[in-house]
């Protein structure tokens, strides 16, 4: 890290967001890429660690990079809460924590501390699978709180539910895909019985955190399908901005300043399954977008620009293919994601199946498989990739990251890391990297990579 970077961080300025931040989920442009440079490609524990923190519980969330400080969340058995945490990002000590909601877990898949934080520079946004949603000062001075299940009704989920908010042009925005009617599960009441069960968009003001518009986001889809764990995703395309929105079998775009759909495609799932919950987001290039089916359907890259609802294939610019399709080779079989969003690199997608433990780089304007390869580890991988600096990275459930040369001309494995005891599972979040540094959580740790030391 350039020392005059590290005296800001270390006096613990506030800094706005800039291209070296990693400031949402998806980093600062919303496609898991960053322009970084100076990584590692070899580390571990031991090895090129600038520092590494211990957490007071696991979380399926990934940590933010803003203002000199990493913010993250932690589920906390012992005092059954979920926690808002920020460390120095120079040093890893722990500058601030406050509760944001009152529970651990309701089923035994996750727990509370999915949703990642966001920041606009000013502030920095946590949410909760219970429903709590609080904004900080990032010195840690509360702003705010609320719930959405109170404030607009009870979700209907099967799985604890889990989306990421939103900060992006003066707007904090929210989604809430669920099912249209109330059932049981996990010993709960999920949706409202007496009551009419919606998905909808929110659009919130950051300061006051009070709703700016509600946009109720219907779908055709039935039972588990409704359900979306999915985050918006703001774009431009040809000049207009859009929030692009995925669930319900259906991909759709929909103006920021009021909420109102503006194009949708679907379905990838015409015979109406009943359980194809939706975990990818978005990523665009601005040409295509892509959606990704679940359970081991194929990718859709539907054509940037459109108007209305759209159902045919004409509005697609591609798609991969299904195994028992004719593949014009086989680089194309098992090309589809079931959790994890793709990543969009220097102008190429690169789509994990995690079920497989195989990434594939894909030209974004005809879907071309240019490889697709084993990445050879021994657990699913549920975590999304990120690319910075030439390089891939990524976790599986049991904490070893594999570390991929980002080159479309070939597959090369540049590293494995087993940051975490084998014996862990379900890890689920997303490496962050902002300035020179990866930041890597495992359940009880959050580690700080860089060269050098």
């Amino acid at each position: 890290m350039n020392p005059p970077l590290l005296a800001l961080l270390a006096a613990g300025l506030m800094l706005p967001v800039t291209a070296a931040d990693w400031p949402n989920w998806r980093g600062p442009n919303f496609n898991g890429s960053t322009d970084a440079k100076g990584l590692p490609s070899s580390f571990s524990p031991s090895e090129n660690v600038r520092w590494k923190a211990s957490l007071p519980g696991p979380a399926g969330s990934s940590p933010i990079v803003v203002g000199g400080r990493v913010f993250l969340t932690a589920a906390v058995e012992k005092d059954n809460q979920v926690v808002a945490m920020a460390l120095d990002a120079a040093t890893g000590a722990v500058q601030w924590s406050a509760p944001v909601a009152d529970r651990f877990r309701s089923d035994d898949r996750s727990n509370f501390a999915g949703p990642s934080p966001a920041s606009d520079g000013s502030r920095v946004v946590f949410f909760a699978g219970t429903g709590d949603l609080a904004s900080f000062a990032l010195d840690g001075k509360k702003e705010w709180h609320r719930n959405i299940q109170k404030d607009h009704g009870r979700f209907a989920f099967l799985w604890t539910f889990s989306t990421s908010p939103v900060l992006h042009d003066g707007r904090l925005y929210m989604q809430v895909l669920q099912r249209n009617s109330a059932f049981e599960a996990h010993g709960e009441q999920k949706g409202e019985p007496d009551g009419k069960n919606e998905s909808y968009l929110l659009a919130i003001d950051p300061a006051t955190g009070k709703d700016l518009w509600r946009m109720v986001r219907p779908a055709d889809a039935v039972d588990e399908s409704l359900e979306a764990f999915t985050t918006p995703v703001p774009a431009t395309l040809g000049g207009r901005a859009e929030l692009l929105i995925a669930g319900g079998d259906c991909l759709s775009g929909h103006d920021p300043a009021t909420g109102q759909e503006l194009w949708r495609w679907g379905t990838w799932n015409p015979s109406k399954i009943g359980h194809w919950r939706l975990v990818p987001s978005p990523v665009t290039d601005g040409r295509t977008i892509l959606a990704c089916a679940p359970k081991g359907a194929p990718v859709y890259a539907v054509k940037a620009g459109l108007n209305g609802a759209h159902t045919d294939e004409g509005s697609l610019a591609w798609r991969t293919k299904l195994d028992d399709e004719d593949m014009p080779s086989k680089a194309y079989k098992d090309v589809s994601s079931d959790v994890a969003t793709p990543l969009l690199y220097n102008g190429h997608y690169y789509i994990l199946n995690g079920e497989k433990q195989r990434l594939a780089c894909v030209k974004p304007e005809t879907g071309e498989v240019l490889w697709n390869e084993e990445l050879g580890g021994r657990t699913k991988i549920e975590a999304s990739p990120t690319g910075a600096d030439g390089k891939i990275f990524v976790m599986d459930h049991r904490g070893e990251v594999f570390v991929v040369k980002a080159d479309p001309a070939k597959f090369e494995l540049l590293h494995r890391a087993e940051m975490m005891d084998r014996n862990t599972r379900d890890l689920r979040a997303t490496i962050a990297v902002a300035h020179d540094s990866l930041f890597i959580r495992t359940e009880d740790t959050l580690y700080c990579i860089g060269v050098g030391e």
